[in-house]
C-alpha cells in the first residue's frame, strides 16, 4: 500500500503552521499537538479521530479489515461445525440405542433358536432310537419269517453247515481234529437218518472229508503234558554223573553179610551136630572155626572198602565231573525250566519253541547225568518222544463238504 490509496480528507480548520512537513524532526510532536486538541474544551469531536487516523499507517486499515473479515468467518465456521457435531452426536446417540434395542431382540431370538435347537436334537435322538427299534424289529421279523418259510431239509443243510465251520474254528484253536471229526460224523447220522436222494451228493462229500481228516495225525497236546509232567517230577531222583555210586559198597555189603550169616549157619550147624554125635575134633578146631570166619568177614569187608576208592569210569563230556554238590541242585531247577518252558509252548501252539527248548534238556540229561541208570534213560526216552511229536501239523478243511451245501442250499 502508498499513501495514494488512502481517501482524500476533508480540510482541517487547524493553521498551516499544524500542518506535518516532510521533515522528519516535526513528527514526535504529533501526540502532544493530539493530546492538547483533546484537553481543549472548545474543541470540535470528530477532531481527534481524524488526527488520529492521520498518524496510523496506511496499510493497517486494510489489514485490520482482513484480520477482522477472517474472524467473522472463523467465527461462523465454528458456530457451524459445532452445529453439525450436535447433530452427529445425536445422530450417533439415536443409532447407538437402536443398535442396543436391536442387539437385545436378537439375543432373545438367539435364546429363543437355541431352545429350538435343543427340543429339535432331542426330538430327533428320539426318533432316531425309534427308527433303530424299528428297524431291529423288522430285521427280527423277517428272519423268523425266513425261518417259518424255509423248509426241513434247508433247515437241516443251514444247521450243518454252521456245525462244521464252528468245528473248523474250535480246531485251528484247540489244535485237535476231533471237533471236526465228530461235526461231520453228526452230519453223517443226520443225512442218512433224513433219506433224501438230493443230498446224496452231500453225503459222499462229507465221507470223503471224514476220511481226509482221519488220516492226518494229529498232535494229543493234553498227552505230551503228562509225559513233560512226569520227566519234570523225576528229575530230582535222577543220578549225577559227578556223584557218588554207593550201589557197588551196598552190594559189596549185602555179599559180606551173608556170607558171615552163612559161616555163622555153618557154625551152628556143626556145632549142633557135634552134639548130637560123638565129638571127633580136637578142641583147637573148634575155636579156630569162628575166629576164621569171622577173619573173613573182616577181611571182605575191607576189601570192598579198598575197591570203592578207586572207580573208572568213562565221561565224554568232561565238564560233567565239575560240577560241585551245591550246584547239582541249580543243575536240576534250570532242567525243570526248560521242560515247563516246552509245557508252556506246547500249550500255546508254539511248537519252535517247545522243540529248542526240548533240545536242551536233552542235551543236559546227557552231559551231565548218569546214562547207565535206568531213571535217566527213561526221561531221555520220554523227552525224545515229546520232541518228535511236538509238531506243526495244519488241519484239513472241510471245502468239499461246505461246497456241496452251498450247491444243496441253491438248488442245483
Amino acid at each position: 500500500m502508498n499513501d495514494t490509496d488512502i481517501p482524500a480528507e476533508p480540510p482541517r480548520a487547524e493553521p498551516a503552521a499544524a500542518t506535518p512537513t516532510a521533515a522528519t524532526p516535526a513528527a514526535p510532536a504529533a501526540p502532544a499537538a493530539v493530546a492538547s486538541a483533546a484537553a481543549a474544551p472548545g474543541a470540535p469531536p470528530a477532531a481527534v479521530p481524524v488526527v488520529a487516523a492521520a498518524m496510523l499507517p496506511g496499510w493497517a486499515l486494510p489489514v485490520g479489515a482482513l484480520v477482522g473479515t477472517v474472524a467473522v468467518v472463523s467465527l461462523t465456521l465454528a458456530l457451524l461445525g459445532q452445529q453439525r457435531v450436535k447433530a452427529l452426536e445425536q445422530e450417533l446417540v439415536r443409532r447407538q440405542q437402536d443398535s442396543q434395542g436391536q442387539a437385545v431382540e436378537a439375543r432373545a431370538l438367539a435364546r429363543q433358536a437355541l431352545d429350538t435347537v435343543q427340543a429339535t436334537e432331542s426330538k430327533m435322538a428320539l426318533l432316531d432310537a425309534r427308527v433303530s427299534e424299528t428297524a431291529l424289529q423288522r430285521t427280527q421279523l423277517e428272519e423268523l419269517i425266513q425261518q417259518l418259510s424255509r423248509s426241513r431239509d434247508e433247515n437241516a443243510l443251514a444247521d450243518i453247515d454252521a456245525a462244521l465251520r464252528v468245528a473248523v474254528q474250535q480246531g485251528a484253536i484247540t489244535g485237535s481234529a476231533e471237533p471236526l471229526t465228530a461235526a461231520l460224523r453228526q452230519a453223517e447220522d443226520r443225512l442218512a437218518r433224513m433219506n433224501q436222494p438230493r443230498l446224496e451228493r452231500v453225503r459222499r462229500a462229507i465221507a470223503r472229508d471224514l476220511d481226509r481228516v482221519r488220516a492226518v495225525a494229529v498232535t494229543d497236546i493234553a498227552s505230551l503234558t503228562i509225559r513233560l509232567d512226569e520227566a519234570i517230577r523225576t528229575v530230582d531222583e535222577l543220578p549225577l554223573t559227578a556223584q557218588i555210586e554207593r550201589r557197588n559198597h551196598q552190594a559189596g555189603a549185602t555179599a559180606s553179610a551173608a556170607a558171615s550169616a552163612a559161616a555163622k549157619g555153618a557154625a551152628a550147624a556143626r556145632a549142633a551136630s557135634g552134639a548130637a554125635s560123638v565129638p571127633a575134633e580136637p578142641a583147637w578146631v573148634q575155636w579156630w572155626t569162628p575166629v576164621r570166619d569171622g577173619w573173613l568177614a573182616v577181611t571182605g569187608r575191607i576189601w570192598q572198602e579198598v575197591r570203592d576208592l578207586v572207580r573208572v569210569t568213562r565221561i565224554d563230556a568232561p565238564e560233567a565231573m565239575l560240577v560241585a554238590p551245591e550246584q547239582a541242585w541249580f543243575l536240576r531247577e534250570n532242567l525243570k525250566l526248560r521242560l515247563l518252558n516246552a509245557r508252556l509252548a506246547l500249550l500255546s501252539r508254539q511248537f519252535d519253541t517247545a522243540q529248542s527248548d526240548l533240545r536242551d534238556a536233552l542235551g543236559s540229561l546227557e552231559r551231565y547225568f548218569d546214562h547207565s541208570a535206568r531213571r535217566v534213560m527213561l526221561t531221555a526216552e520220554t523227552v525224545r518222544q515229546v520232541a518228535g511229536q511236538a509238531r506243526q501239523l495244519n488241519l484239513p478243511r472241510p471245502d468239499e463238504t461246505l461246497a456241496a451245501l452251498a450247491a444243496a442250499q441253491a438248488g442245483r
